[in-house]
């Protein structure tokens, strides 16, 4: 069953080892692989998809990319897509946790991705347009996206985004839109996942207090689990937020001081740098904690961070989506996707504007943008292509 969807897979990987920008950029770059060039799902259902996602917590790009591949294949394939969008990311995050202590400070800012920040504006230009013609189509629509990007620009709160979601809905709701009769069969609600979600949470948080009060030697590895799998299961407004847990947890909290404040913005710089998911930098910092105790041991915090933030982001997302898909047979439902997708746009256009302004406006830079949109609304350039030439002229110029 599996070998048929090897070349939806081959695009994840793709996708997984090109996708800059943070979680509007990679939505934009979905936008091109998986809907302009694959058609493996509409236009809408991208939308749909992201919106619904900004509502729970954890990473919402991977939660997006993960329920394509619950859309082709069903739940085994929806892991197998969160596995390998994540592995190449986390591999370099985990592996910049050992090699930290050999590099210059210097040779860490290397000019071969300046390039890249401007093609993300480019990406994130073409992921606008694109929605903007989809999900704006009269003026409450306009009002909304309008109001969620001035709200997106302004507001830097983690409650943002989801604040917004439900505003947006509440907004569109005052339309007198009606549900087309379209016979679509309930889905089943698989409990087992929010039952396995308390259960994972409740059981890391008892063993974690557990091995603490008790003063176990194999201590740390109990409270790393613990403190990624409760980030993951509470942040909400993506890498930036849980950049913040993490410091507040591993640097101000800290008496053993397991990494300094340098040290974990270091690994963000770094994070921003590379293709692949923002929470990523879980393997860096879980290496960084256990660095300590050893390689084996550091090895192990670099596999048992990424797996502890991202498994309440797969348990949440697939128990809740068939919830979603049977609400949306209420009108109520219904008429507030026309204002949730209005307002993933505003937050769009948002991120858009927030990037552009974060980047000098050098010749070079206008030039890469303009060319970077222009290729993806006016040829069938693959998105990887795009990646690697600014890669290259990073290089080369």
């Amino acid at each position: 069953m599996l070998l048929r969807h090897i070349p939806f897979l081959k695009a994840v990987l793709l996708h997984s080892i090109t996708a800059y920008g943070g979680p509007q950029g990679h939505l934009a770059m979905m936008m091109k692989t998986f809907v302009q060039e694959r058609k493996d799902v509409t236009e809408q259902e991208l939308m749909e998809y992201n919106a619904f996602c900004q509502l729970l917590p954890g990473a919402s790009s991977s939660q997006t990319l993960t329920l394509i591949g619950y859309k082709r294949g069903g739940v085994l394939l929806a892991i197998i897509t969160l596995l390998i969008w994540i592995t190449p990311a986390c591999l370099i995050m985990g592996s910049l946790s050992f090699l930290l202590q050999y590099f210059d400070k210097n040779t860490l800012h290397t000019d071969i991705f300046k390039y890249v920040q401007p093609m993300a504006v480019g990406f994130l230009a073409y992921g606008s347009i694109k929605a903007f013609k989809i999900s704006v189509n009269n003026l409450a629509t306009a009002g909304i996206m309008l109001g969620s990007l001035l709200a997106a620009y302004f507001l830097k709160s983690p409650w943002t985004f989801p604040c917004l979601i439900i505003l947006g809905g509440i907004v569109s709701n005052f339309s007198n839109k009606r549900i087309p009769d379209i016979a679509d069969k309930p889905r089943k609600i698989q409990w087992g996942n929010i039952w396995l979600f308390v259960l994972i949470f409740v059981l890391a948080g008892f063993m974690s207090e557990i091995a603490r009060t008790h003063e176990w030697i194999t201590r740390r590895p109990f409270n790393l689990f613990e403190n990624f799998y409760r980030f993951g299961s509470l942040v909400f407004g993506g890498g930036d937020i849980l950049i913040a847990m993490m410091l507040e947890q591993y640097v101000t909290r800290s008496k053993s001081q397991f990494m300094t404040a340098e040290e974990l913005l270091t690994g963000a710089g770094i994070m921003r740098a590379i293709p692949g998911p923002t929470f990523s930098i879980s393997a860096y910092v879980g290496g960084m904690v256990m660095r300590n105790l050893g390689m084996g041991y550091q090895f192990l915090g670099c596999m048992l961070a990424p797996i502890a933030i991202f498994l309440p982001s797969l348990l949440l997302v697939l128990f809740f989506f068939p919830i979603w898909n049977n609400l949306k047979k209420y009108v109520v439902i219904y008429r507030a996707l026309e204002g949730i997708n209005a307002v993933v746009v505003g937050i769009m256009w948002a991120a858009t504007l927030i990037l552009l302004i974060a980047i000098p406006l050098t010749r070079y830079n206008i030039l890469i943008m303009i060319s970077t949109l222009g290729l993806l609304c006016l040829s069938k350039v693959p998105s990887p292509l795009i990646v690697l030439a600014c890669i290259l002229l990073g290089w080369l110029l």
